[in-house]
């Protein structure tokens, strides 16, 4: 980075300044406390959209760019360079701890994560060996470096959900019923629960190495989790998120927990631990945080397909969040979900732009 690029209040030497983080509007909101304005991040703000990352990820595969601490390094910050979002995204994908533990799996252009042996039988569950923070060095690497080069922007560490996991391992890849997930979760629940159990502390010793490593606050995805009903989430599901969050409730970061068509789950996932609930587009802020409780903030939820719209439309629809989270106790501006590959990269910025501007408008004066 040079010094023109590099993020508000970082020292020369590429360290942050103490407290620098604590103090960013992001994880003030995080913590339900004042901001100066409303806190904006994306999820897949570093990903296909931009142009830099296309380039920079040509002849690479998926997983090896996650492996690559310069690569990682580089993808993380190019949106922060680009947009001005409130906080950075570590670049990753959810199986990379699978991977690194030895699944037999790969990431498939146009399709996904696709693993060669599926995970069916008690048997299997033995290929499920607890992470080791070795197995993941660059990761350790990659976060040191990019906490330097960030200052007082606030990274967010990474990884799926035991539920989401279990889907891919199960299925085999990406599916639209989850039939075998579903087969496996009712017709033999004591192997589900241990599957879950196993992931669980995958899942958690990903997110240690991470937090341990510098990063400011976590967000555990749970992409397909909202293919269940709320009475199975509370029985088959939740005891393992509750897992992963009490495993990093001692570090004293943020937690936040994501899943996309989850409006009927919103209070289960602020009950599994988070400290942030994220919302997708169809449940309004105001409802959503009904539903959630109090005690939660809440991050979401404009619709990324709302960017494809002229800037007039994209600003309305703006408001309409901002509006509808107006006097909720922490708000954090993001999508509904993930930035869609082919989002002119323009408009994500002036969103940033337009939330900031008009946020602050309305916010009581709040000393930073």
């Amino acid at each position: 980075m040079s010094a023109s690029e590099r993020p508000s209040g970082q020292q020369q030497t590429g360290r942050p300044t103490a407290g620098a983080t604590a103090d960013s509007a992001f994880l003030r909101a995080c913590r339900r406390e004042p901001v100066p304005h409303t806190p904006v991040w994306f999820m897949r703000q570093a990903g296909r959209s931009l142009p830099e990352y296309r380039k920079l990820r040509e002849g690479t595969a998926m997983l090896e760019s996650c492996m690559r601490p310069d690569l990682v390094t580089e993808i993380t910050l190019q949106p922060v360079r680009r947009h001005r979002v409130d906080a950075a995204i570590y670049f990753s994908d959810i199986v990379v701890p699978l991977k690194a533990i030895g699944i037999d799996l790969d990431i498939k252009p146009g399709v996904g994560p696709v693993v060669e042996r599926p995970i069916r039988t008690r048997a299997d569950l033995e290929r499920l060996r607890p992470l080791d923070p070795d197995d993941v060095k660059y990761v350790t690497e990659a976060v040191g470096t990019l906490v330097g080069e960030l200052g007082a922007t606030p990274l967010i560490g990474f990884a799926g959900a035991p539920f989401t996991l279990a889907s891919y391992l199960v299925e085999g890849g990406p599916s639209r019923n989850h039939e075998h997930t579903k087969a496996l979760m009712y017709g033999d629940p004591a192997l589900w629960a241990a599957l879950l159990d196993r992931l669980a502390d995958i899942t958690s010793a990903f997110l240690k190495v991470q937090i341990e490593a510098g990063a400011s606050a976590v967000q555990l995805f749970d992409s397909w989790v909202g293919a269940l009903a709320p009475a199975d989430y509370r029985r088959s599901v939740l005891p393992a998120s509750r897992k992963v969050f009490d495993a990093v409730a001692g570090y004293g970061v943020p937690r936040i927990h994501f899943g996309v068509g989850t409006g009927e789950l919103l209070g289960l996932l602020g009950e599994a631990g988070a400290d942030v609930v994220g919302v997708d587009w169809r449940v309004p802020m105001d409802e959503a945080a009904r539903r959630v409780g109090p005690g939660k903030a809440l991050q979401g939820n404009l619709d990324p397909a709302v960017l494809f719209a002229p800037r007039a439309a994209v600003e309305a629809k703006a408001d309409e969040v901002l509006e509808a989270a107006r006097g909720l106790e922490g708000h954090i501006f993001n999508l509904g979900h993930g930035v869609l590959p082919s989002t002119d990269p323009d408009a994500l910025t002036r969103l940033v732009e337009y939330v900031h501007t008009r946020s602050a408008s309305r916010a009581p004066s709040v000393k930073v």
